[in-house]
Protein backbone atom coordinates (compact mmCIF):
# COMPACT_ATOMS: atom_id res chain seq x y z
CA UNK A 1 0.00 0.00 0.00
CA UNK A 2 1.26 3.46 -0.86
CA UNK A 3 0.62 6.69 0.97
CA UNK A 4 0.73 10.18 -0.52
CA UNK A 5 0.31 13.23 1.69
CA UNK A 6 -0.76 16.73 0.67
CA UNK A 7 1.37 19.74 1.47
CA UNK A 8 1.60 23.41 0.62
CA UNK A 9 4.54 24.74 -1.40
CA UNK A 10 6.25 27.50 0.57
CA UNK A 11 9.03 28.23 -1.95
CA UNK A 12 10.47 26.88 -5.21
CA UNK A 13 14.16 26.55 -6.11
CA UNK A 14 15.76 25.91 -9.48
CA UNK A 15 14.88 26.21 -13.15
CA UNK A 16 15.87 22.75 -14.41
CA UNK A 17 12.63 20.77 -14.76
CA UNK A 18 14.30 17.58 -13.46
CA UNK A 19 15.98 19.03 -10.38
CA UNK A 20 13.49 21.74 -9.42
CA UNK A 21 12.55 21.47 -5.73
CA UNK A 22 10.21 23.10 -3.31
CA UNK A 23 10.00 23.59 0.44
CA UNK A 24 6.66 22.00 1.29
CA UNK A 25 4.76 22.29 4.57
CA UNK A 26 2.85 19.24 5.75
CA UNK A 27 0.68 20.83 8.42
CA UNK A 28 3.74 22.53 9.93
CA UNK A 29 6.43 19.95 9.13
CA UNK A 30 8.57 21.35 6.30
CA UNK A 31 10.45 19.09 3.86
CA UNK A 32 12.25 19.58 0.56
CA UNK A 33 10.37 17.88 -2.28
CA UNK A 34 11.24 17.20 -5.93
CA UNK A 35 8.81 19.00 -8.28
CA UNK A 36 9.81 17.29 -11.55
CA UNK A 37 6.41 15.60 -12.00
CA UNK A 38 4.46 18.83 -11.48
CA UNK A 39 6.18 21.42 -13.69
CA UNK A 40 3.31 23.89 -13.37
CA UNK A 41 3.31 23.87 -9.55
CA UNK A 42 4.35 27.09 -7.88
CA UNK A 43 4.52 28.75 -4.48
CA UNK A 44 1.17 28.61 -2.70
CA UNK A 45 -0.06 25.49 -4.53
CA UNK A 46 -0.98 22.30 -2.68
CA UNK A 47 0.66 19.13 -3.97
CA UNK A 48 0.28 15.43 -3.24
CA UNK A 49 3.69 14.02 -2.22
CA UNK A 50 4.88 10.40 -2.32
CA UNK A 51 8.43 9.37 -1.29
CA UNK A 52 9.81 12.88 -1.74
CA UNK A 53 8.21 13.61 -5.12
CA UNK A 54 5.19 15.84 -5.72
CA UNK A 55 2.99 13.70 -7.99
CA UNK A 56 0.03 16.02 -8.56
CA UNK A 57 -1.37 19.42 -7.73
CA UNK A 58 -4.52 19.33 -5.56
CA UNK A 59 -6.88 22.06 -4.45
CA UNK A 60 -6.79 23.44 -0.92
CA UNK A 61 -10.14 21.87 0.04
CA UNK A 62 -8.93 18.38 -0.91
CA UNK A 63 -5.70 18.88 1.07
CA UNK A 64 -7.70 20.05 4.11
CA UNK A 65 -10.02 17.04 3.86
CA UNK A 66 -7.06 14.64 3.89
CA UNK A 67 -5.54 16.32 6.96
CA UNK A 68 -8.93 16.18 8.69
CA UNK A 69 -9.21 12.45 7.97
CA UNK A 70 -5.67 11.85 9.27
CA UNK A 71 -6.50 13.80 12.44
CA UNK A 72 -9.62 11.71 12.98
CA UNK A 73 -7.60 8.50 12.54
CA UNK A 74 -5.04 9.70 15.06
CA UNK A 75 -7.76 10.57 17.58
CA UNK A 76 -9.32 7.13 17.14
CA UNK A 77 -5.98 5.42 17.74
CA UNK A 78 -5.38 7.51 20.88
CA UNK A 79 -8.84 6.64 22.22
CA UNK A 80 -8.27 2.91 21.71
CA UNK A 81 -4.88 2.97 23.42
CA UNK A 82 -6.06 4.99 26.45
CA UNK A 83 -6.44 2.96 29.66
CA UNK A 84 -10.08 2.24 30.63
Amino acid sequence: MCLAVPGKILSVCGDDPYTRTGRVSFNGVVKEVNLAYVPSAMEGDHVLVHVGFAISVVDEAEAAAVFDALRQLEEGIEERSAPP
